[in-house]
């Protein structure tokens, strides 16, 4: 029996804020607080004790698909209010896991910082919107609440296709179906051709993991849905290189074109630390698809998007460069973060007032 109780590890993650708890043989059971590893005052976790922990985050069938595949993610319940993204896996021939705290209650758009030019896609008709970032930089949640912002205010059809889910939306004005792959649908490209049959007005495809389903969320988008989905990209220009990239060389083109028809903005979101260490803070940049950008995506030039973000404020963009100085100017995050993670720090700079040498 491990030293702490399972029980115990999830009530701890609540009581303490923690946003991870991981397992894994050999070290003891490590929260993430305030971005930072921090592994409690117990023994080392044996395999023993990892196969008891495992078992109890994980039914026998998920079990069976770690054994299968190596690995299995879900979500999952505990005491009632409180929610989890759980992913169970094998290193070197033990199990480990990864759990992660999700928000009890969805926050609003302005409490996350979601700029304001956001508010005004969600009542578009159709097309796609991306939301991209790297992993836990907290992209699902603000999908999520764009979706229940949508469902408060119109009375629209929603479907998600998820893996996991892991928000439990509502029925409020709208509809909303949530489908999870591996349990109500095999994967998300057929999850979304089903969709397509379920007179939806939203659309969410939880990743665009493959060509299958990029070319049938955009295909969605132009047939009159709106459809949100995320991919592992910073950036705006490098997020339509992703999909471009992944068309053969003879449909590039042809991808160019729809995607300069039908792709209505890319957010990309960053969380960074708080300088006072209190937690963390989410920042974004937004490109909004004028005409200019869509000539862009046609003419195969979108190394020259940045620019068009840099300079597009009156459309509701906003580049992350300006983002990352506006919370260093609020005295949010450190200037080493700012030039950090800025796409160009040249332009980071300028931005700070300081000189800039050639």
């Amino acid at each position: 029996m491990p030293t702490i109780p399972l029980e115990d590890l999830l009530r701890l993650v609540i009581e303490e804020e923690a946003s991870d708890l991981h397992l894994c043989v050999g070290v003891p059971p490590t929260l993430r607080l305030k971005g930072e590893l921090t592994p409690l005052n117990t023994a080392p976790l044996s395999s023993a004790d990892m196969e008891t922990l495992a078992r109890g985050l994980a039914r026998p069938d998920q079990m069976e698909k770690v054994n299968a595949e190596g690995s299995v993610d879900f979500g999952m319940s505990f005491r009632d209010d409180n929610r989890f993204r759980v992913s169970v896996y094998r290193e070197r021939g033990n199990l480990a896991a990864a759990v992660r705290m999700l928000p009890r209650k969805l926050l609003s758009l302005d409490t996350i910082g979601v700029p304001p030019s956001v508010r005004d896609l969600l009542d578009l008709p159709r097309g796609l919107v991306l939301v991209t970032g790297p992993t836990g930089s907290g992209k699902t949640t603000s999908l999520a609440s764009m979706l229940t912002m949508i469902n408060e205010t119109s009375a629209r059809h929603i479907i998600t296709i998820e893996d996991p889910i892991e928000y439990y939306l509502d029925h409020k004005r709208g509809i909303v179906n949530q489908r999870e792959v591996g349990v109500d649908v095999p994967t998300f490209a057929e999850g979304l051709r089903r969709a397509l049959r379920q007179d939806p007005d939203v659309i969410l495809v939880g990743e665009m993991r493959d060509l299958e389903t990029i070319e049938t969320a955009i295909t969605a988008a132009e047939t009159g849905h709106l459809v949100f989905s995320t991919l592992h990209t910073t950036g705006a220009s490098r997020t339509i290189d992703r999909i471009v990239d992944a068309f053969d060389a003879q449909r590039q083109q042809q991808i160019r074109v729809q995607l300069s028809m039908n792709l209505k903005a890319v957010i990309s979101q960053l969380l960074l630390p708080r300088k006072d260490g209190t937690g963390r803070v989410a920042v974004f940049e937004v490109m909004i698809n004028t005409s200019s950008i869509g000539a862009l995506l046609r003419d195969n030039k979108s190394y020259r998007i940045h620019n068009e973000i840099l300079t597009g404020g009156k459309y509701g963009m906003v580049a992350l460069e300006a983002a990352l100085v506006d919370l260093f100017q609020r005295g949010i995050i450190t200037r080493d973060q700012v030039i950090g993670y800025a796409q160009d720090p040249e332009v980071a700079r300028q931005l700070l007032g300081e000189r800039v040498t050639l």
